[in-house]
């Protein structure tokens, strides 16, 4: 009488294939993961840059999106992995400020001079980073307009903001200061504040996955928002 089983040899190779499957699966669903936390925060910033706008133009005033880059694991200290971005407004409908401009002013040296719009928004695993200029002639990501200069993107290597804000407005002690912001007019108009605080054909915004406070360099899913300077529309461009 015969008796069925499995051999030593059998059962190896199908743990073998059973563990090169999970890998797989594992595999895909971090890519899923990154691919989920890039849309989020695109979409997320989208939302609060056309929101601002929207203020700006509905109140006459003037808004202001700040952005700071800190570390995931150490909230409040520069680094990688997590964006905060917050958005303001002029109290009384003016710049606030005085042009021109030669050395880092702050904006908000009272409570009053600011409005809170929205309070700061923290988005994971996600670099400001800085792309290779798109050549201008199309619609995808390496086509898209051409920045006019580096000062026309929002990344930490790039010339900070002359007109920093804190969080909260105002304070002595404040859990964020945003160095890097771009302003919308009353007209909806958007510019990068910085030394050239110039309306320029677009502003960009680049957007890179991170692991924690590792930016995950293999990555092809990367982003890059513009802006255009005089209507403020928003666009994304995905490699």
């Amino acid at each position: 009488m015969s008796k069925n089983g499995f051999t030593l040899i059998e059962i190896l190779a199908v743990i073998t294939i059973v563990a090169i499957l999970a890998g797989v699966v594992l595999s895909s669903i971090a890519g899923l993961d990154s691919a989920g936390n890039i849309n989020t925060a695109t979409y997320q910033l989208k939302s609060l840059l056309e929101g601002a706008r929207s203020y700006a133009t509905a109140n006459n005033t003037y808004v202001w999106v700040g952005f700071y880059e800190e570390a995931s694991a150490s909230p409040g200290t520069p680094g990688i992995g997590r964006i905060v971005v917050s958005v303001v407004a002029s109290s009384d409908g003016t710049t606030v400020y005085t042009l021109p401009l030669s050395t880092t002013t702050a904006i908000d040296t009272t409570s009053a001079t600011l409005l809170q719009v929205y309070k700061p928004v923290k988005i994971n695993n996600v670099h400001l980073n800085m792309f290779p200029a798109g050549t201008g002639t199309g619609n995808t990501f390496a086509m898209r307009p051409a920045i006019s200069s580096a000062t026309q993107q929002i990344s930490p290597s790039v010339n900070p903001s002359l007109t920093t804000f804190r969080y909260p407005v105002g304070s002595a002690t404040p859990q964020y200061t945003f160095s890097k912001a771009i302003q919308f007019s009353p007209r909806g108009e958007a510019r990068v504040d910085n030394s050239s605080n110039s309306i320029a054909p677009v502003v960009e915004i680049g957007l890179q996955p991170t692991h924690g406070t590792v930016v995950n360099t293999a990555s092809q899913n990367v982003v890059a928002l513009q802006i255009t300077g005089i209507a403020g529309y928003v666009t994304i461009y995905r490699q």
